[in-house]
């Protein structure tokens, strides 16, 4: 069991009885447990045994399509018929789309109620339930409509990660790499030459990446500067997820950023930060636990079309998180287009 002390809340690591703790201290007027089919199926029945009141059950379909505004209405409507009142709780039980469209949820209705994020995938647990950012995604675009709000806790099982398939682990451990490349060059060594992904011991891992996250989010909670290093890897990431997110074949989000991770990597070489070899280095250990999928980064003019709608932008200038070396970051690059297109090249050329 491990804690980590936030400002406004604590996240705790396999330890039901705090969670046990922060609940009955809430004392809330009614439950809700938002959950997918998944959640529902590998996880709620684990949650309840743990709650001693009558909980109200809200289930919404699983997959980034359905993280928008009009579940949003279902889940305000649900809210609503079943009696909620300012002084309700919502836990959100799952992966990213849960904690991110349950806590927008939550933030939004009668100008807010308290909720609790329960992360079950492992990209959530090391990334979406830290920091306090809720928000849904607005005509394709990731995550345009939210706002930054803490929940009154998070509760991280490690054990709910057994429930996942590998693609699943493999998404939410692009998170970790990301970490390790901003802001500690050991995790990243270390992580970047693991096999077996599937079968590492987690609550450490998990535990050293959140602190990562914890530490950046708290110096600027509302991401005017150094929180934006968080951001490296998903310009570039979010714009091949929007593109493909409606195709016959759509990739995860961490799938997404590991392509991103080496395309901006190739960026961060080109503006002199990183040497060539730790630009191989970083492409090559990503190819080789994700595999090289050179049709995702076209039509190039396309990608950069979306990444103009970036949130991190200038002026109509795309701004970009990369590295000053592994293991440090910087913030608001501006980046030209042509630089942009040679990123891709780099990606897809044959390893």
């Amino acid at each position: 069991m491990k804690n980590i002390l936030c400002k406004n809340y604590e996240i705790h690591i396999n330890d039901w009885s705090a969670f046990q703790q922060v609940y009955k201290k809430i004392a809330p007027s009614t439950t809700f447990i938002l959950v997918d089919e998944n959640t529902e199926k590998y996880c709620l029945l684990h949650l309840l045994e743990y709650i001693e009141d009558t909980v109200q059950i809200i289930r919404i379909p699983s997959g980034e399509q359905n993280k928008n505004l009009t579940t949003c209405q279902v889940v305000w409507t649900k809210l609503m018929q079943n009696g909620a009142d300012r002084h309700s709780l919502i836990i959100n039980l799952g992966g990213g789309v849960i904690g991110d469209l349950g806590g927008f949820c939550a933030a939004t209705y009668m100008r807010g109620i308290r909720f609790i994020q329960m992360p079950t995938t492992l990209l959530s647990q090391v990334d979406a339930s830290v920091g306090g950012k809720l928000g849904v995604d607005l005509l394709g675009f990731k995550n345009m409509v939210g706002l930054i709000k803490d929940p009154d806790g998070v509760f991280i099982f490690t054990d709910f990660l057994l429930t996942l398939p590998g693609d699943q682990m493999r998404s939410g451990y692009a998170e970790l790499l990301k970490h390790g490349l901003i802001a500690d060059k050991n995790v990243w060594e270390t992580l970047s030459k693991n096999t077996g992904i599937e079968s590492l011991e987690y609550e450490n891992l998990v535990y050293e990446s959140v602190l990562i996250k914890k530490n950046v989010t708290e110096q600027d909670p509302n991401e005017k500067g150094l929180r934006k290093i968080l951001n490296f890897g998903h310009t570039i990431g979010h714009a091949v997820e929007s593109y493909w997110m409606d195709s016959r074949t759509p990739l995860l989000h961490g799938e997404a950023v590991a392509i991103g991770l080496v395309s901006e990597a190739f960026l961060s070489y080109r503006i002199g930060k990183i040497t060539e070899n730790e630009l191989f280095d970083i492409r090559n250990s990503i190819l080789r636990l994700y595999g090289h999928h050179p049709k995702f980064v076209k039509p190039a003019e396309e990608l950069i079309q979306i990444m103009g709608h970036d949130k991190k932008n200038h002026h109509g200038s795309i701004r970009f998180a990369l590295l000053d070396s592994v293991g440090h970051a910087c913030y608001d690059v501006h980046v030209e287009n042509g630089a942009i297109e040679e990123s891709f090249l780099f990606y897809k050329e044959k390893i």
